[in-house]
């Protein structure tokens, strides 16, 4: 039985006893990523994330909402919540001085965020898999008919694994102070082991399962495919590829933290140095997906071109009105009689 006390493990970089020129070059690194994240990511990804809700809330008032859309506009909350979130990390290469309950409910939201995110993008390609193939069981298609149900349940079942996740912090002194990460350094190792398996191994098997199934079975949309019905099924595989790119890298040094902890290894200033990037990375993929999403949806890129659309012409007018008072000025200008002309005039 591995021993639940976490104490003993500490932050290389706030440890004494270590090579200051390694401690200076992993900060000089997680301080310049940090930096690109914040001053690029993170403005594209809430400004997306922000045109995104407008345009399916607009979209909604007019009743033009269909079930994809539904599950994107719930996925973009969560996604806008993480990048919310990741406003931790501009403290690096330090770290929060929080207490540890205040730490737990941090990380609370966080991984609420974090599975709501996943399980969404699993529904969008269950719904859109069943869109196609109906399914026989009467039970599952009452369920596929009502998509708010669905979302219901996925975020109930989020909140669920949420809870589960943080009870494995096991913090006893709540309002001492720590440094916190939103993946608390004091968890126990089961805290990494049941994140991997439930927020990453099993939705990623899911999703490949029925993207299998999209290819595999043979439908005469299939064989004659439309643009139209193309396009959802790339916004779905795309966002997918891309959190599986970003978030398997962050789920491998959860795994390989869990690791170090159930052999009661201490870590390095490379293992601090790359958690953190992985960190980082997860937090841009959600910038991403919803840069993604806006471009590649049909819906949002429609509102998107209508918003530009708006905008040019607004200038136009204003550059139109600018140049007619400019002509008007010129007139009036030109219609006054000059000195000479008015002394001719009084001769």
């Amino acid at each position: 039985m591995v021993s639940h006390n976490m104490s003993w493990l500490k932050y290389p970089s706030r440890s004494e006893g270590q090579n200051s020129k390694d401690i200076i070059h992993s900060n000089d690194v997680i301080a310049m990523l940090m930096h690109v994240y914040i001053v690029l990511f993170v403005p594209i990804g809430l400004i997306a994330g922000i045109i995104i809700l407008g345009i399916l809330i607009k979209n909604c008032m007019h009743r033009a909402l269909k079930k994809l859309d539904i599950v994107i506009f719930a996925h973009t909350i969560s996604n806008i919540v993480l990048i919310l979130l990741s406003f931790t990390v501009t403290t690096r290469p330090g770290y929060l001085k929080v207490s540890y309950f205040e730490c737990g409910i941090l990380s609370f939201f966080f991984n609420l965020s974090y599975f709501s995110s996943q399980y969404l993008r699993v529904l969008m390609v269950v719904s859109f898999f069943f869109s196609r193939h109906p399914p026989q069981n009467a039970f599952i298609s009452k369920a596929h008919q009502n998509i708010r149900v669905c979302i219901g349940s996925v975020l109930t079942y989020a909140l669920c694994t949420a809870l589960i996740v943080t009870a494995m912090l096991g913090t006893v002194n709540n309002h001492e102070k720590t440094d916190c990460q939103l993946d608390p350094l004091f968890a126990w190792p089961e805290y990494e082991i049941i994140k991997f398996s439930l927020g990453f191994c099993i939705p990623s098997l899911a999703k490949l399962f029925f993207f299998i199934l999209l290819l595999v079975k043979k439908t005469r949309t299939e064989i004659d495919p439309s643009r139209q019905s193309f396009t959802p099924y790339l916004t779905v595989f795309v966002i997918s590829i891309t959190m599986v790119i970003c978030r398997l890298f962050y789920n491998v040094m959860l795994v390989y933290r869990a690791l170090l902890k159930l052999y009661r290894r201490k870590l390095t200033i490379q293992t601090e140095l790359t958690t953190n990037i992985a960190e980082i990375m997860l937090f841009s993929e959600s910038c991403l997906s919803l840069l993604i999403i806006l471009f590649l949806h049909k819906p949002c890129r429609s509102g998107l071109l209508h918003i530009v659309n708006k905008l040019t012409k607004v200038c136009r007018r204003r550059d139109g009105n600018n140049t007619f008072e400019i002509r008007e000025f010129h007139t009036e200008v030109s219609s006054v009689p000059s000195e000479n002309e008015s002394h001719l005039n009084l001769d």
